[in-house]
């Protein structure tokens, strides 16, 4: 069984973590947290629904939100709040985003500040630091554009 403080890094994590908290594992429930375990991805309700729905899952865009609200409300899954709307991903525990402006993609990464950064902030705000969020945002480098370009390109027949 997954305690509730522990790190939820599997879909059995997750399915172990409504269980310990009482949390039905409804259908629906089940395919919202299969998607996004499988995808690895930070989706909209609306890339949930419509991917659900493009599997044949029947799955309402009520339940969607629902089911959303709750697993992120008791930390089962992320909830990334935008200025576009949310986006849910499956990384719970501590860690940073870097933003390609390019894609939109968002790709998750764990990044340790240096303890006298940590010390420095601390003095300046009076405040002592105990976790932390970084947001990068940036530009797809020259060498990887090409390659999606080549793969995206439709090959001559």
């Amino acid at each position: 069984m997954v305690e509730e403080n522990t790190q939820i890094r599997s879909l059995e994590d997750a399915l172990n973590r409504c269980q310990c908290l009482g949390m039905r594992i409804s259908r629906q429930r089940r395919y919202i947290l299969e998607l996004l375990w499988k995808t690895k991805e930070h989706l909209s309700a609306r890339e949930i629904y419509n991917r659900l729905s493009q599997n044949g899952k029947n799955v309402g865009h009520t339940s969607v939100y629902q089911n959303l609200e709750a697993l992120s409300s008791q930390r089962i899954i992320e909830c990334l709040e935008r200025c576009d709307g949310r986006l849910y991903g499956t990384i719970t525990d501590s860690h940073s985003h870097v933003n390609c402006l390019d894609t939109q993609q968002i790709i998750d990464v764990h990044v340790q500040l240096p303890s006298d950064l940590i010390e420095q902030i601390e003095a300046q705000t009076g405040v002592t630091i105990t976790d932390y969020r970084i947001d990068f945002y940036g530009h797809q480098q020259p060498e990887q554009s090409k390659l999606d370009e080549a793969l995206t390109k439709p090959s001559p027949v």
